[in-house]
């Protein structure tokens, strides 16, 4: 999964992607490639960049990389822009650069069944992902129904759990079980602490053990990777807690500073398409629209939490030191 961008290089990246498109053309070039920047799945992106260039003869150019890396390219070309099309694996990267106008209008009328809280006049989902416990059942663990389970002595030493401060989608757990439970979410991280769960890098880190049958249980998976896992063959199983979870929608955006704002426009409409949402559910992910076909358990199916951008409790900072004090990472 994502780190979280630093504020420091966001403010770089957005004061620099301001004096771009200020000087950028928005005259399309019939013969320049639409570029699309992603953080999201490989396989995705290079099925919907071949479904859109069948349709349209336009070629895309892809850079996928995680969200801090795309970020980083963002700013590093911010004189001369090259992306048109920008795919996060963070709302919050969607939220900080429509507040500072760097975003193109579009409504695809493709997102008319993409529910409202998933799409803006600036940016819309392209799917959304969710995060659950990824539970391997060959360990001889008794089968988690919610993430106070993992406390319990069977779970002893047996727990992964993904390094808020390099995942997006885990400070967004984490912010959530907070508004839910309060005092009583840091009372249960105190408690799988004491029962030596171990906090082990970015997502794939965590799962990793898990996969390999060296640990039992991963709170708080991304579940699209485990799916990604399931279907190769591995023996774990996708759990969504029953006092609920948070999702983690995947915005898509245009950027303001594009040279091609008609190939950019056509290439959101394609992904919202039933073809291009088609290819999301392909991937693993929960597609945007409604009225699409999931391949696993879609957003109604599942307990939502909102991580409220930490603002009720203090923001995503304070909660992050106080994660770092919890178990020692300083």
């Amino acid at each position: 999964m994502v780190a979280p961008v630093s504020s420091r290089t966001m403010i770089r990246l957005l004061m620099a992607l301001s004096l771009g498109a200020a000087g950028a053309s928005h005259a399309d070039t019939p013969a320049r490639a639409l570029t699309v920047y992603t953080a999201g799945p490989g396989t995705l992106i290079k099925q919907l960049a071949e479904g859109y260039t069948k349709q349209t003869g336009v070629r895309v150019d892809v850079f996928q990389a995680t969200t801090g890396k795309v970020m980083a390219r963002l700013e590093a070309e911010a004189a001369n822009p090259r992306a048109d099309v920008l795919i996060s694996a963070s709302w919050d990267t969607a939220l900080d650069m429509d507040k500072r106008g760097l975003l193109l209008a579009h409504q695809s009328a493709n997102a008319a069944h993409v529910p409202e809280r998933l799409r803006t006049p600036t940016y819309v989902a392209q799917g959304v992902s969710a995060l659950g416990i990824v539970w391997n059942g060959a360990t001889g663990t008794p089968a988690p129904t919610d993430w106070a389970d993992l406390a319990k002595p069977a779970y002893k030493q047996q727990v992964t759990m993904p390094d808020p401060a390099l995942s997006g989608a885990t400070i967004d757990l984490l912010l959530g079980l907070q508004n839910a439970q309060g005092e009583g979410a840091w009372k249960l991280l105190e408690q799988l602490r004491d029962n030596g769960m171990t906090v082990s890098g970015p997502n794939a880190q965590a799962l990793t053990p898990v996969l390999q049958g060296a640990r039992a249980a991963v709170f708080g998976g991304v579940d699209y990777v485990a799916y990604t896992s399931i279907q190769k063959g591995e023996s774990v199983q996708v759990i969504f807690p029953q006092s609920g979870t948070v999702i983690a929608p995947r915005p898509m955006m245009i950027l303001k500073s594009t040279r091609s704002p008609d190939q950019a426009r056509a290439f959101i409409d394609y992904v919202l398409s039933e073809a291009g949402q088609s290819a999301v559910a392909d991937a693993w992910l929960i597609p945007a629209r409604e009225d699409v076909a999931a391949r696993r358990p879609h957003m109604r199916d599942i307990k939502v939490l909102e991580a409220d951008g930490g603002t009720a409790q203090g923001g995503r900072e304070q909660a992050l030191a106080r994660f770092a004090t919890l178990f020692g990472k300083h």
